[in-house]
């Protein structure tokens, strides 16, 4: 079955999560595959949040972090666990806010196009199991605002 999601046209960042997250969580809710609830949050996310360039997610396998399903164009399909914002935010298990990635030492550009990124490690207990990396095509985009609503729909998430 198919969901609408929808949400008003002018709405402050905060005000789209707020609008948004009841509405995935309804469409995640009792839905035991998580392929197909990843690949549902990354599309409500990219196409009802402003400025979000590109949006996925890394699962941890084999001692690598390996591409899920995302949003948006071609992306690196691997990253070491100690490399770019992805393997920061897995090795400190926090979410790492970088406003401009060229300022991010060993940040992976994956595509030219992104500037800013917000990573939120996806825990199973206390141990990380994977990420939700989002990017943005401009400078600054990502804020306190991001990480607690990101934060909370990543806590829905069994991987």
């Amino acid at each position: 079955m198919a969901e609408e999601i929808k949400i008003e046209g002018t709405l402050t960042k905060e005000e789209r999560y707020k609008q948004l997250l009841p509405q995935i969580r309804a469409l995640v809710e009792g839905e035991t595959d998580t392929i197909a609830n990843l690949a549902n949050i990354c599309a409500v996310l990219k196409y009802n949040m402003n400025g979000f360039f590109w949006i996925g997610f890394y699962i941890i396998k084999q001692g690598e972090l390996v591409l899920g399903p995302y949003q948006g164009p071609v992306a690196c399909t691997r990253i070491q666990l100690t490399k770019g914002v992805c393997g920061a935010a897995v090795s400190k298990g926090m979410a790492i806010i970088v406003p401009d990635v060229d300022k991010f030492p060993g940040h992976i550009a994956c595509s030219s196009l992104s500037k800013s990124e917000i990573v939120i490690p996806i825990f199973y207990g206390s141990d990380v199991k994977g990420v939700l990396d989002v990017d943005s095509d401009s400078l600054n985009m990502f804020d306190e605002t991001d990480r607690k609503y990101l934060e909370e729909i990543c806590g829905w998430i069994e991987l």
